[in-house]
């Protein structure tokens, strides 16, 4: 959740540190800061923004080759200048950045506290300087020392240090990602490659459990043991525009027009609708499974449950659990289970967790991610990669849409499906995406309630993991209430929420039992709530809604997806209208790596 930076090398470190910072600004953060390595360390932090931070940094940039940056998504401690990180020893010999979580810090705190230790903030990050300010006090050199510190940590971390007169970073990961980029004029360490993109584009992902040395002319990466890894360098196929705005004013509303070119990139060499072939590689050794279950979190949960939806018509025992909510030992698991962990970043924390509970109950496993060489991708048996392309804001658009995509091929192939009319229609799906988004008359609509007092939004079958979708989009960015429900259970107590201010979008679809749907509408304009329709059949539906979002007709285990570009194109142009952070919305985080 929060996002490391670090730099050695030739270049200019303040500004590589703050480029980096910058890029990971989507991350979701609240405070920030920059340590340089020279003699002495000099630490800068502030609450707030990068920007914020970049106006406090001294006019002069300090001696020191390496330098480290963060910021900050509170856990433990409220967002203040002492909270920001890096953090460091009662010398300012040490300064450290921290991801995660230690869960044994009030220990280590009580101890480095009775030992005459003086700590400055409330975070547990900043027991590790002082460990190591006492270790290298103990005649331990800088490596050992680290080493000897981390294997104290419990919990999960992608930490990183600094030492005074150094232009060595050292690093290690558990559970939480860390990325090293090798590039002409020094060596790179993030949490994700945008920080650097804009310098390299090799990388090498470290593992969990390995601890990596960083000088300016390259890396060094050891095993918990301190035996040398030959860690594998991968070359990132975008480019550093790919991250950018490309001319719209946020990223959201990018990713929303970019979502024709992800599903074309989903597609490609899997699909072919003249010869009637569908083909994943990634499934390819895979035998077919007794059983599916689904483990996903926020936005990657609906589209989990679109998918289960999608496997159990087509005769498979399939289900779709909140990650969070997911243990192994009380669910059927064995060797012909099949857990499909649904995450975009690749990296979240709950979704890791019930994919290791599944490997060692023994079931088979496969990672939907948008992210090459991440932790999913890595700890399962498979991989299946979504390749939306790099997604920055916070709120997931296009990532979702290509989920919702590659699960429908996902259930094609395990089921030996390979119908006509589905392959054509996913071959037909970017274009009418991009009508949808040349024709929508959402912002429209966004004048016309922007002003209520909540939002509502119903489906069925394969369109309420949408209306969850569309209900979760609205909050995250307007920060208006909405909830999503499946149509049928709006009688079942949220009807007492419904007034002349609670518009309600309805998602009346030809292929989910649209009459049923209909009544549902009924019953919420007896209550005085207006009625926004998104439908791929206008003319069945006009004269009983207040107004019309139309979507092209597609195979209606398609048309979900179409449907929620005009939700996803509803909400940012009220969050526009409500001049919202749309980007960076509060208290959210892109990629969630705490459990």
């Amino acid at each position: 959740m929060c996002g490391i930076i670090g730099y050695t090398g030739d270049g200019d470190t303040r500004e590589i540190l703050l480029t980096g910072l910058y890029g990971l600004e989507y991350r979701g953060y609240d405070s920030a800061g920059v340590a340089l390595a020279g003699e002495p360390i000099t630490v800068t932090k502030r609450e707030g923004d990068v920007a914020t931070l970049e106006s406090a940094l001294p006019a002069a940039e300090p001696d020191g080759t390496a330098g480290l940056g963060h910021t900050r998504w509170s856990t433990h401690g409220r967002p203040s200048d002492e909270n920001a990180h890096p953090h460091t020893d009662c010398e300012g010999r040490v300064a450290v950045v921290h991801n995660g979580i230690i869960e044994n810090y009030q220990t280590l705190r009580d101890e480095l506290a009775a030992r005459g230790h003086a700590f400055t903030s409330e975070t547990d990050t900043e027991v590790v300087p002082h460990l190591l300010e006492e270790r290298l006090a103990a005649g331990e050199d800088r490596e050992t020392a680290f080493r000897q510190v981390v294997d104290r940590l419990e919990g999960s971390y992608a930490i990183a240090a600094v030492f005074e007169d150094t232009d060595v970073i050292y690093a290690a990961r558990h559970e939480s990602p860390l990325v090293v980029g090798l590039g002409d004029a020094g060596t790179y360490l993030a949490s994700d490659v945008p920080a650097f993109i804009e310098y390299t584009d090799r990388v090498i992902y470290l593992e969990d459990g390995e601890f990596a040395t960083l000088t300016p002319d390259g890396v060094t990466v050891t095993d918990a043991s301190g035996a040398v890894v030959e860690p594998t360098v991968d070359e990132v196929d975008w480019e550093p525009e790919d991250a950018g705005k490309g001319g719209y004013d946020h990223y959201m509303k990018k990713e929303i027009h970019e979502q024709p070119r992800a599903i074309r990139n989903c597609l490609r060499g899997r699909v072919d609708a003249d010869a009637g072939r569908l083909s994943l590689e990634a499934l390819a050794a895979l035998e077919a499974p007794t059983r599916v279950q689904l483990v996903a979190c926020g936005t990657s949960y609906h589209a989990a449950r679109y998918g289960a939806r999608l496997l159990r018509e087509r005769g498979v025992s399939a289900q779709a659990f909140l990650a969070s909510e997911y243990r192994a030992a009380t669910v059927p698991v064995d060797p012909e289970t099949l857990v499909i962990g649904v995450t975009q970043s690749g990296e979240t924390a709950d979704t890791m967790r019930a994919l290791r509970e599944a490997n060692d109950a023994g079931a088979v496993t496969l990672a939907l991610t948008n992210t090459v060489g991440s932790s999913a991708a890595r700890e399962c048996d498979h991989v299946c990669y979504v390749r939306a392309g790099p997604e920055i804001g916070v709120a997931a658009t296009k990532t979702f849409a290509s989920q919702q995509v590659a699960l429908a091929m996902v259930t094609s192939a395990l089921v030996g499906q390979r119908e006509p009319a589905f392959l054509e229609a996913l071959r037909e799906l970017p274009a009418q995406i991009q009508r949808v988004l040349d024709d929508s008359r959402t912002q429209a609509i966004a004048d016309a309630y922007v002003d209520a007092d909540a939002y509502f939004f119903i489906g069925r079958e394969y369109t309420a993991p949408v209306a969850l979708e569309g209900a979760l989009k609205m909050k995250e960015i307007t920060y208006k209430h909405a909830e999503g429900f499946a149509a049928g259970e709006l009688k079942h107590g949220p009807l007492a929420l419904v007034t002349e201010q609670t518009p309600v979008f309805a998602l009346l679809t030809a292929g989910s039992r649209l009459e049923k749907t209909l009544g549902n509408v009924r019953e919420v304009q007896a209550r005085g709530a207006p009625v926004i329709a998104v439908t791929d059949v206008p003319e069945r539906v006009r004269h009983s809604v207040d107004h019309v979002l139309e979507v092209p007709a597609s195979h209606p285990t398609l048309t979900p997806i179409l449907a929620n570009v005009q939700l996803q194109l509803a909400s940012y142009w009220i969050a526009n209208r409500l001049e919202r952070s749309i980007d960076k919305p509060r208290n959210l985080a892109k990629s969630v790596t705490v459990e």
